[in-house]
């Protein structure tokens, strides 16, 4: 399963209602750590699968959701589990602490 696209109009369904953790991935195509994670976070969205989904927030198209969870810097990474956010982090990392990250807070 690969990283799945969230607008604010599909956020509560996909992010905030989904009966598996979320890993939410706040980024913009301009921005050179979020395009230096996304590949790590494309092979971690195969790895955790079926235990965890991972999908992404374009803040230049959809600002709303980044807006209420006082994003501020890109890419910002906020993980939710039953709907509420369990643990966040901002700026790149490489995909070990990726996974370790997401591995602790599940």
């Amino acid at each position: 399963m690969a990283t799945v696209p969230v607008t604010d109009a599909t956020f509560d369904a996909e992010v905030r209602q989904s009966s598996i953790p979320v890993v939410v991935d706040f980024w913009a195509e301009w921005c050179g750590p979020c395009r230096q994670i996304g590949p790590a976070l494309e092979e971690l969205s195969k790895e955790f699968e079926g235990k965890v989904k991972i999908v992404k927030v374009n803040v230049d198209n959809d600002q709303q959701a980044a807006a209420q969870l006082g994003v501020r810097g890109i890419p910002a990474l906020f993980l939710f589990k039953d709907g509420q956010v369990v643990s966040n982090k901002v700026g790149a990392a490489p995909k070990a602490s990726l996974q370790s990250w997401i591995q602790s807070a599940i």
